[in-house]
């Protein structure tokens, strides 16, 4: 089935994001709202400590977990936020590139931020989601 998401650009802002600025979806679309998704291990450990790569990926695994359990996917995905415990924007840019790598052509509205402490020892990403379907 087709994503009810549609995303929108702009030429009258920059291009060098990498992503859409906007996003929509249908009014007859169902909203699913995603707890941030984190780079948690089924055991409750915290994946590959001290590597915003590897954490970023552990996330976007979680996320498609939790959206399959929601009836959604990835190309369903109408905005993230992704949370980087750094102060150094080369950390922020290494676990964006895994986000971006991850959706592809569906590159939907994003913030990237950098912050003090996430809620897991040891946490170093955690990406949050909302995404739209039509059922």
């Amino acid at each position: 089935m087709p994503s009810a998401v549609t995303l929108i650009r702009s030429a009258a802002l920059s291009d060098a994001a990498e992503y859409a600025y906007a996003a929509t979806a249908p009014a007859d679309a169902r909203l699913v709202f995603l707890a941030g998704s984190c780079p948690l291990a089924a055991d409750g450990s915290t994946v590959a400590p001290g590597d915003y790569a590897a954490q970023a990926a552990s996330c976007i695994e979680n996320m498609r977990v939790a959206l399959d359990a929601a009836g959604a996917s990835i190309t369903d995905v109408i905005s993230t936020r992704v949370l980087v415990a750094s102060t150094q924007q080369a950390d922020l840019v290494t676990a964006w590139e895994v986000v971006r790598d991850a959706f592809g052509d569906h590159d939907v509205p994003s913030t990237l931020l950098g912050v003090t402490v996430l809620g897991y020892d040891e946490q170093l990403v955690e990406i949050e989601a909302v995404a739209a379907v039509r059922d």
